[in-house]
């Protein structure tokens, strides 16, 4: 089993922030314009600018052990490992960033020492993105190859309607705020830009056109992105038992000046402040562990902004990370896999 996570600098400083952005910018799939073009704004505009006020944002947020991603990944691993050996010792599992380490080339590794006869993969992304879940099927599959592993993969597609995974992240957002007064919620999804939405539109007609363009997922709009994640968060208000007017979507993590899905989460919250409301609780449910995007940005600056609007109090709803719920829907599928 391979269980892969975007990643993580290997430390809080400027100069491995650096490295961890150049490797993630640098992917054709999250900034998708020509290598020459992208090196230029990769190496000389974004990453000198970026790398040391990110720096500052992960600091803000390491833990004893290590970056958030980095702990809650490798804990959430093991005690699915632990959980599968219970029921069969045959079962092997390592973790892997995208971007990042441990790499992917290097669980490959591990696991071709074992010899396996398969080769689960699990991208822990809920949403199909191409700048996510392709590029790390991407990446596993060249990895794969090299090594005269390809035959041996099986991936998982993204779960974001699995009822295992609306269940559980349900469950952990009741439990989370069970006695609390919440006087709305937030559904706060890493954004995208516009475009990367509209080329998976093979139709031309639909995506960002049609007004009720992402009501539903169906075969025109199957792997869009924005559509799974409103998909997403009515199942899980759904099962909140929340009415339409108790909950509201939006989405975080811009980069650049390009069109990205909206609204913007602190957007959102502004105006929930200016309308009276108090007391909001963010869930994040395009995360399954906790990291800066959840921590630094919605725990800290986000709060900051809603309270400065005039609301009280933000509660940021934890990632999954290794709720037991969370871990035993993953089992599950491994094994049914």
């Amino acid at each position: 089993m391979l269980l892969i996570n975007l990643g993580t600098p290997d430390a809080p400083t400027p100069e491995a922030v650096g490295r961890y952005l150049r490797e993630f910018l640098m992917d054709g799939f999250v900034i998708a314009v020509p290598k020459p073009l992208r090196w230029f704004l990769v190496n000389i505009m974004i990453v000198p600018r970026r790398k040391t006020r990110s720096a500052k944002a992960y600091q803000r947020v390491q833990l004893l052990a290590g970056s958030p991603l980095l702990v809650y990944t490798r804990d959430f691993a093991e005690k699915v490992a632990a959980q599968l050996a219970g029921v069969d010792d045959r079962y092997v599992v390592e973790y892997a960033m995208r971007y990042g380490n441990p790499s992917i080339k290097s669980a490959l590794e591990r696991l071709r020492d074992c010899d396996p006869s398969k080769i689960v993969v699990l991208p822990l992304y809920p949403q199909y993105a191409e700048s996510s879940f392709e590029t790390a099927v991407v990446e596993t599959k060249r990895r794969a190859a090299e090594m005269g592993l390809a035959d041996r993969l099986v991936f998982f597609p993204p779960f974001y309607n699995r009822p295992e995974f609306i269940n559980a992240s349900a469950n952990h957002i009741a439990e989370t705020v069970t006695g609390e007064a919440i006087d709305h919620f937030v559904f706060s999804f890493h954004s995208l830009p516009v475009r990367h939405l509209k080329r998976l539109d093979r139709s031309g007609e639909h995506c960002a056109i049609r007004s009720d363009c992402c009501d539903e997922v169906s075969a025109v709009n199957k792997n869009c992105y924005r559509a799974q994640c409103m998909f997403t968060a009515r199942a899980i208000a759904e099962h909140l038992g929340l009415n339409e007017d108790a909950y509201s979507v939006s989405f975080q993590s811009r980069l650049g000046r390009a069109e990205w899905i909206g609204p913007q989460t602190e957007d959102l919250l502004r105006a929930l402040a200016a309308q009276g409301v108090k007391r909001v609780a963010v869930a994040c449910p395009s995360f399954v562990a906790d990291c800066l995007e959840t921590v630094e940005e919605i725990a800290m600056r986000a709060r900051d902004a809603f309270i400065q609007a005039g609301g009280e109090e933000l509660r940021l709803i934890p990632s999954l990370n290794s709720d037991p719920a969370w871990i035993d829907a993953v089992v599950s599928w491994i094994r049914e896999s």
